[in-house]
């Protein structure tokens, strides 16, 4: 060769391998697993697995593929943990459309629909049996009982004795009761039958409903750039809407123990599309819907009404439209403002644990994590699923309220404090008393420290009866005439529980709405209600308590067996021509 020629080669060659573009590997799958879930009251936050991804030097990619297409692109999150360095290069999400394919719930819900199927032929064809067996019954009585024409020439057949007739009557009896207890029978699969195939179908219609022609799913894709051939675990976390939570309680009062067990649960609702089997699952009270602080207030201005010129209506479209245009403007750059924000921060550098900087969703000054014992499996179809939260057991106050001009029943009550450390948000809340359920209520968001109210519903064992002894009308006055309208009312009641207890009732005071009308309480008297400062003492002493829409309460210590009787007598007065309304 020439020596030029081999001198211009011998300097080619390493410009060559110095310009020539490096190598990138070919992505990789990642297999990965769901292994735990976050759920707050509008939403789950996932996160996915994958262990021992072998790589080498270089630039590795890795694909998480067949993710939910709910899934939010802003709320991904990788980290990458091994037993060599890695840099996380960078992140991409994409929707895919694959032809669905069909659910393997389908095909279970179709195989037994079509046994079901099978099994009403089998009750139809029984069905068929026994209509044939009763009308060939129908037919030997008949033959058996039809007089015998005779025949010319011909011996007369003998006719049937009572004897023959009884034996007929035994077996015919015999007959018609084997078919109609059979016939019975199958009314009664046929009608469960019916059910299953109902259900079945209604599931089937559901499932099919919910698969299009194209499904489209996610894939994200990892860049990461090892310093020397290892192994990582790769953990891809997202958010997905389809997920909630609510809690719910159930209280136990123990009555001989003055005691409440209150039991906490979450229910968790799954229709993010994917199903969680054995995962580690953690309920969260934090609202990340709301955002991170609170709105701004607009100022309010007021001002005097001015009429519009008709020549400015003109000016204000095209100020509208100015101010239309900027919005939109803004909207279309949002996006990418929000992708400067979340990339152009300064990467967290590590050695072994590869992460990028990311906000905490939830931290403990302002939300309460529950993080549930045991692995919890939940399919995506929304049915709600009970995990615990917690528990505890409170005293309680007992005690009887009752209105008895509007019911003469008592109702129990407990007064609880919460002296446990859990919170209790507000949910659902069955009720039962020694293990019997007797009410559905609410439990308002209750912190430790503060205090509920349980209701327990009626008890016969406080007997009331409220009398109206009389009611009379009289006119007085001898200058200006006046009509007087007095009540005398007895109210009775009677422990006869086995305990003392505390018993509240209550009855309505007339409240005058005009100076011209004069409301007087005659009994109980005004020294038998408390001082202020008593009736201020927590809790409540028993007495009298009266509030300004003219309610009065007693509150009654009442030992076993005892009955106490209550006076309560008033008068309302007015002028005899001035038309009053709410007088009874």
């Amino acid at each position: 060769m020439n020596p030029s020629l081999r001198a211009l080669a011998a300097f080619a060659a390493p410009a060559a391998a110095l310009f020539a573009p490096a190598l990138v590997a070919a992505p990789i799958p990642a297999e990965s697993r769901l292994a735990a879930a976050t759920v707050y009251p509008d939403r789950a936050v996932v996160t996915r697995t994958a262990a021992g991804l072998a790589v080498s030097g270089g630039t590795a990619e890795f694909v998480f593929s067949g993710l939910p297409a709910s899934l939010l692109d802003e709320s991904v999150q990788v980290s990458a943990r091994g037993n060599v360095a890695a840099s996380l290069l960078d992140v991409a999400t994409r929707t895919v459309f694959v032809t669905a394919e069909p659910d393997a719930r389908v095909k279970t819900l179709e195989d037994q629909l079509l046994g079901l199927r099978r099994e009403e032929r089998r009750l139809n064809d029984d069905g068929a049996v026994l209509e044939s067996q009763r009308a060939l019954l129908a037919s030997i009585e008949k033959t058996s009982t039809a007089p015998v024409a005779p025949v010319a020439g011909a011996t007369p057949p003998a006719r049937p004795s009572l004897e023959d007739f009884a034996k007929l009557l035994t077996f015919s009896a015999e007959q018609r009761a084997r078919l109609d207890t059979a016939a019975r029978g199958l009314d009664v699969e046929r009608a469960a039958l019916a059910e299953k195939i109902a259900a079945a179908e209604a599931q089937l219609n559901e499932l099919r409903g919910r698969q299009p022609a194209r499904r489209a799913t996610k894939t994200v894709t990892v860049r990461l750039a090892p310093a020397a051939a290892g192994k990582l675990d790769l953990t891809l976390a997202y958010a997905l809407p389809g997920a909630s939570w609510t809690p719910a309680y159930d209280a136990r009062l123990r009555s001989e123990k003055r005691q409440v067990r209150l039991d906490a649960f979450g229910l968790v609702r799954n229709a993010t599309g994917e199903d969680w089997t054995d995962i580690a699952l953690t309920l969260s009270t934090a609202r990340p819907g709301l955002g991170g602080g609170a709105p701004e207030i607009a100022p309010w201005y007021v001002d005097v009404s001015r009429p519009v010129a008709y020549g400015m209506f003109s000016d204000g479209a095209a100020s509208l439209e100015r101010k239309a245009g900027r919005a939109k403007a803004s909207l279309a750059a949002a996006p990418a403002a929000m992708a400067s924000m979340a990339y152009d921060a300064d990467p967290v550098v590590q050695e072994v644990d590869a992460t990028f900087a990311s906000a905490e969703v939830a931290s403990a000054a302002t939300s309460a994590n529950f993080k549930i014992a045991t692995p919890v499996t939940l399919a995506s179809d929304n049915a709600p699923q009970r995990v615990p939260l917690g528990g505890a057991d409170l005293a309680a106050t007992l005690r009887y309220q009752a209105t008895p001009k509007l019911q003469e029943t008592a109702f129990l009550t407990a007064a609880v404090t919460n002296t446990g450390d859990l919170p209790f948000l507000g949910g659902a809340l069955n009720v039962f008393l020694d293990d019997t359920f007797v009410a559905v209520s609410r439990l308002a968001t209750t912190m430790p420290g503060e205090k509920f109210t349980l209701r327990l519903g009626a008890d016969e064992g406080i007997a009331l009866k409220r009398k109206v002894v009389s009611r009379f009308t009289e006119d007085t006055g001898f200058t200006s005439r006046s009509r007087r309208t007095t009540y005398d009312i007895l109210l009775t009641v009677t422990n006869n529980k086995r305990a003392p207890e505390r018993v509240e009732l209550t009855d309505a005071l007339p409240v005058a709405r005009d100076e011209k009308i004069v409301v007087k309480l005659l009994a109980p008297a005004e020294r038998e209600f408390p001082r202020p400062e008593d009736a201020a003492a927590e809790p409540p002493r028993a007495g009298l308590a009266r509030d300004a829409e003219g309610r009065l309460t007693w509150r009654l210590d009442l030992k076993p067996g005892e009955k106490r009787e209550l006076a309560l007598k008033f008068s309302i007065e007015h002028a005899a021509d001035l038309p009053v309304v709410g007088v009874e």
